[in-house]
């Protein structure tokens, strides 16, 4: 039988740190699931108590979830580089059976699973939404395809198994914690140090990463099983962020406007850098796909349906830039 236990995997990461906080204020009893080498920069003050555990481990997920009433799945092995690419297919798609499976085994009631847009197609025309499911073929480089394969996975086990899943498709979080940083994050991080005097033609939706954790407690109590809710903000152009931290740091923003295709050998040297020196690279074949490509999408559905708001994404700029320079990231 579930318990009054509220398991969230992820916490030491970006969006699983701000799901427990969200969680902890509505009053739930929090236990954490954690890597032994997860960073422990956003654990200082966890709400609840922590369980170490390998999360592709399916005999560990079952002891982590013991008592276990909800669950929040938020782990993703979130790479958009790897030297092995199938290693991140690999762990998302390892990570989310183990913990699906625990969660069926122990009875939970209710399960909270974090996609990402990711796996809906990009609305080139106007935003997408939860109607644009992408396939694995469709889906660009390793992580955003270890994510379609995690989502089907999910719906599948719901309509055959009866798991009692939400889904949520984040859009882009922004905002404080961002630790390692993600992939935008590193981003913001650059372009406040002056770090990026030139951008190209692509486009993000941009959210605060509190918006999407209280979109995650939303899902869990007025969420339909089987349904995935996109969690979005502001559809933002990449010049037009770039400006606004330009303008909340008092400089100029950057005039110079790239095309994408002359990039793609500057891409292929970085990461056959990056695999000599085993330093993430900041510019990669895939990101630059994906650049040819306004990633906006509609949070309609999760409004309708859960009532969920999202504040105006330059508060969250702000907040990621004051974390940021808190942590000594930005001087």
């Amino acid at each position: 039988m579930s318990g009054d236990i509220t398991v969230v995997t992820g916490v030491a990461g970006f969006v699983g740190s701000a799901v427990a906080h969200v969680l902890a204020a509505s009053g739930r009893r929090l236990r954490g699931v954690v890597r032994a080498s997860s960073d422990r920069t956003n654990l200082a003050d966890f709400p609840g108590e922590l369980f170490e555990a390998d999360l592709r481990d399916a005999a560990a997920m079952r002891d982590a979830m013991a008592g276990a009433g909800e669950l929040f799945h938020v782990a993703a092995d979130y790479r958009v580089w790897a030297p092995d690419p199938a290693e991140i297919v690999r762990n998302n798609l390892a990570m989310t059976e183990a913990v699906m499976q625990a969660a069926l085994r122990v009875g939970v009631r209710r399960v909270v699973y974090t996609s990402s847009v990711a796996t809906l197609l990009p609305g080139d025309n106007g935003p997408s939404d939860e109607t644009h499911p992408a396939t694995p073929e469709q889906a660009t480089g390793a992580y955003k395809r270890s994510k379609v394969i995690a989502e089907r996975l999910v719906e599948r086990m719901v309509a055959e198994q009866g798991l009692p899943a939400v889904i949520v498709n984040p859009s882009t979080p922004i905002g404080p914690r961002d630790v390692k940083p993600t992939p935008t994050g590193r981003i913001i991080v650059e372009a406040a140090k002056g770090g990026l005097p030139a951008y190209v033609d692509s486009g993000l939706n941009l959210v605060h990463v509190d918006d999407v954790a209280r979109g995650h407690l939303l899902a869990l109590e007025k969420g339909r099983i089987g349904e995935r809710y996109v969690l979005g903000g502001q559809d933002v152009a990449l010049s037009e962020m770039l400006a606004e931290i330009a303008r909340i740091l008092g400089r100029k923003p950057p005039k110079v406007e790239l095309p994408v295709t002359p990039l793609f050998p500057l891409a292929w040297a970085a990461e056959q850098w990056a695999r000599l020196s085993g330093k993430e690279p900041f510019l990669t074949l895939d990101s630059l796909r994906m650049a040819r490509h306004k990633m906006y999408y509609s949070s309609a559905k999760a409004e309708r349906e859960l009532g969920y708001t999202a504040r105006p994404y330059a508060e969250a700029l702000r907040d990621a830039l004051n974390w940021s320079r808190a942590q000594g990231m930005i001087r």
